[in-house]
């Protein structure tokens, strides 16, 4: 079977996709911090829009196979892929979603983060959101002495059935995936422990984005009639995190965080080293 070859970046081009990570990173911060009960998911699109075009970036969402916004904001139920709209309106106790990304010079930034709407979220959301995150970061500190890129999904896996509580679905129909001159490119970076027949190897200058989507129910998903928007079979809530990370020489990076993963990756022993030129 034919597979396109794994495009490597040089560490020039990856310093460009650490500026297109801070300026997401920027605009992600913004919209989040719009998100308040009564807001619509249109509302907070526009002001995600505002962010990367101020910074001189456009949307890497916004037309991609005719999706018609510049953010993916999925509430409780939706995994991925909701559509912005007026009529959507956030309200207290939701679980929202926002994916978004933006291109810079010709290279892609891609990152998404999970919002507990309210002051009293329910507990299990909570759970939900701290162990998906957690499992992000674990597959990024995995990245980080990998050879072989499966090792990622093994260490998300791990970090998820070994959290407490009810073991949370992994919804292995959609994964993370190569960055750089495309939004997504070759490989597929699974969330789980799987048998790649070819095993790809890690080398310098490749970038990733790191992306578990998880539930507090079933793995299995439907497709709604809007053609985008994918829920929960058993209409329970979901979560995803996901952030962009460059391998090069000196080790890695995390392109979408402002500080490169430092405080993500401490707890595993990781210390993230700046890409140099």
């Amino acid at each position: 079977m034919f597979r396109r070859k794994i495009e490597l970046k040089t560490p020039k081009q990856q310093k460009i996709m650490a500026e297109a990570g801070l300026i997401l990173a920027d605009a992600l911060d913004r919209t989040v911090a719009a998100v308040e009960d009564g807001i619509s998911t249109a509302e907070l699109d526009a002001i995600f829009s505002a962010a990367i075009t101020e910074a001189g970036t456009t949307s890497n969402f916004l037309g991609y196979h005719g999706f018609p916004g510049t953010i993916c904001t999925s509430i409780n139920e939706e995994a991925v892929h909701g559509i912005p709209s007026k009529d959507v309106i956030v309200r207290n106790g939701d679980v929202l979603k926002i994916d978004g990304g933006c291109i810079l010079n010709g290279w892609h930034a891609d990152s998404a983060r999970t919002v507990l709407v309210g002051e009293k979220p329910d507990p299990e959301d909570v759970r939900l959101s701290e162990v998906t995150k957690n499992a992000m970061w674990a597959g990024i500190a995995a990245l980080a002495n990998a050879t072989h890129i499966g090792q990622v999904g093994i260490a998300i896996e791990e970090a998820i059935e070994a959290a407490p509580g009810k073991k949370l679905g992994i919804l292995r129909d959609y994964a993370g995936h190569g960055i750089g001159s495309e939004m997504h490119m070759e490989p597929d970076v699974l969330n789980y422990a799987a048998h790649y027949p070819r095993p790809i190897k890690i080398k310098p200058g490749m970038c990733f984005c790191i992306e578990p989507i998880t539930s507090l129910g079933s793995e299995e998903t439907l497709l709604l009639e809007d053609e985008w928007t994918v829920v929960t079979a058993d209409g329970s809530n979901t979560c995803q995190w996901e952030h962009a990370v460059a391998v090069h020489k000196d080790g890695i990076w995390v392109l979408t965080a402002p500080d490169g993963g430092e405080a993500g990756l401490a707890p595993f022993g990781i210390k993230p080293t700046p890409i140099s030129i």
